[in-house]
C-alpha cells in the first residue's frame, strides 16, 4: 500500500468523525442527511441519501423540506433528476447579513426523475445551506419519496428526540458549535498571526537578498581590484621585455 493511499483510507474517518448527525436504524433503511459542516451559522451542503424504492418499487420523485430557520437553498444539478424549488411567504420580513429585506424564503426542494430510480440503487441529492446560529438544536428535514407504485413519507420526529423506534423518521441534523466566526471565516486573531508571519517571512526574505546584493558587490569589487593588479603586473613584466631585448 502506497503513502498516499494510506494516508486517503485514514482521512476518511477523521473528516467522518466532525461530523454530529442523528439518524436512525441501519443507514440502508432510511433516507438520511449528512454535511460537509454541522457548526451554526456555517455554510453547508446537505447530501440526502436514498437507498431502496417503496417495497421494491422504483423512485421517481424526492421532495425535500427545509426547516423554517433556513432561508435560502442552492441545490446541486443531479443526473436524471429535474429540480424545482418551492417558496413561501415570511410572516415577517426578515434582514439579511446585507441588510435587504426578505419576504420569501425557499420551502422545499423537489427532485423529479427523468429515469426512474431502480430499487437497491442509491443515489444522492445535495443542498447548499447556511445553517442557523442555534447551537444544540436538532433540524428536521421531512422528506417524500414517491415511487412508480406507492410512496413513503420519512415525516416522523419523535417528541423526545428519539426516534429508533419510528417507521418513517424524518432526516435529522443537530447543530454544533460555531467554528472561528461561525459563518465559514477563520478566527480573527489567527488570521493576524498569520499575516504577522507572513510579513516577518517577508523581511527575513528581503534582508536576505540585500545582504546577497551586498555580497555579490563585495566580491565583484574584489574581482575588479584583481584585474587591475593582474592588468598592471602584465604591464610591468611587458616593460622588463622591452628593456632587456
Amino acid at each position: 500500500m502506497s503513502y498516499r493511499t494510506a494516508a486517503r483510507l485514514l482521512a476518511v474517518p477523521a473528516a467522518l468523525g466532525v461530523l454530529t448527525l442523528a439518524t436512525a436504524g441501519p443507514a440502508a433503511a432510511h433516507v438520511t442527511v449528512t454535511a460537509t459542516s454541522t457548526a451554526a451559522g456555517a455554510y453547508t451542503v446537505l447530501t440526502f441519501s436514498a437507498g431502496h424504492g417503496c417495497d421494491g418499487s422504483p423512485t421517481t420523485r424526492m421532495e425535500i423540506s427545509l426547516p423554517e430557520q433556513i432561508l435560502s437553498v442552492t441545490p446541486t444539478r443531479t443526473p436524471f433528476w429535474k429540480l424545482d424549488v418551492q417558496t413561501e411567504k415570511l410572516d415577517e420580513p426578515v434582514t439579511d447579513a446585507h441588510g435587504a429585506q426578505i419576504t420569501e424564503r425557499d420551502a422545499v426542494v423537489v427532485f423529479t426523475a427523468t429515469e426512474p430510480l431502480p430499487d437497491g440503487v442509491r443515489d444522492t441529492f445535495e443542498l447548499s445551506v447556511q445553517l442557523p446560529d442555534a447551537e444544540g438544536e436538532t433540524l428536521a428535514f421531512p422528506t417524500i419519496q414517491t415511487c412508480a407504485k406507492g410512496e413513503t413519507a420519512w415525516t416522523e420526529v419523535a417528541a423526545d428526540g428519539n426516534d429508533e423506534e419510528l417507521e418513517s423518521p424524518a432526516p435529522l441534523l443537530t447543530v454544533t458549535a460555531a467554528e472561528g466566526d461561525g459563518h465559514g471565516h477563520g478566527d480573527t486573531d489567527a488570521d493576524a498571526d498569520a499575516d504577522a508571519d507572513t510579513e516577518e517571512s517577508g523581511d527575513a526574505q528581503e534582508s536576505k537578498a540585500e545582504k546577497a546584493d551586498d555580497d555579490s558587490n563585495w566580491m565583484g569589487a574584489v574581482g575588479l581590484g584583481a584585474g587591475v593588479v593582474g592588468a598592471l603586473a602584465g604591464g610591468v613584466a611587458l616593460a622588463r621585455t622591452r628593456r632587456s631585448s
